[in-house]
């Protein structure tokens, strides 16, 4: 099934958190501060030539040094829009998707204070991990001859019936480093000069992160 076209999407970098201060209410608000664009129009797709409209946008130049290490085919791709290469690619289905052109930017003033998002970002990875770790297991109590065990998972099915782990078990294994989509954010903040986003609370992915910011599918 294809995701219903929205309002507005952008690529950012999250730089960290900080806390606003709201003079109306008094309330000091935690957010995160999003580096959002410039993005710039890389690539259309067009109902005809794709079955599908949407738009590819660009974000973050390569640096001369960098950008001689890109691959012919990215590069004949950035050189088809007339545009440097970017290091960061994403497609998003816009309601104006048919309207923008290869070239235009898409800038933070794109959005509002006020406004409704969904931040989508990828989390930080622990690696391999155990049960108490992953999952928040209890540590077995660690006297009266324990052993090597405080911290295993314990049983994990009967060898008669059913012969085997369910599926979905909780188990040790790889933990974070997935992609994790927060909804319904609220934009505290737009600074259009630096091209800043202040979302309220917290968003996935370590600072430096690359993220996507898009308008709310499902707005509370």
């Amino acid at each position: 099934m294809s995701r219903m076209p929205v309002e507005k999407g952008i690529i950012g970098k999250k730089l960290g958190m900080t806390q606003i201060f709201i003079p109306a209410n008094g309330n000091v608000v935690p957010v995160t501060v999003i580096e959002a664009g410039p993005c710039a129009v890389v690539q259309k797709k067009t109902a005809e030539n794709d079955g599908y409209i949407a738009v590819q946008l660009g974000f973050v130049d390569y640096t001369e040094k960098k950008e001689r290490k890109v691959i012919k085919p990215i590069r004949g791709h950035f050189k088809k829009a007339g545009m440097a290469a970017k290091r960061h690619l994403k497609e998003f289905k816009l309601k104006n998707s048919g309207d923008l052109k290869v070239g235009d930017k898409i800038l933070a003033d794109t959005f509002k204070e006020g406004e409704k998002v969904d931040v989508t970002g990828r989390t930080k990875g622990h690696g391999y991990t155990g049960v108490v770790k992953r999952w928040g297991f209890a540590l077995k109590k660690a006297s009266h001859g324990i052993g090597p065990v405080h911290r295993h998972g314990g049983s994990l099915g009967a060898n008669s019936d059913p012969s085997r782990i369910m599926k979905n078990k909780k188990m040790a294994g790889q933990y974070g480093n997935e992609q994790v989509t927060i909804s319904n954010l609220e934009i505290v903040k737009v600074d259009k000069d630096k091209n800043l986003i202040a979302v309220k609370g917290a968003v996935p992915g370590p600072k430096g992160a690359i993220i996507f910011i898009k308008s709310a599918a499902k707005q509370k």
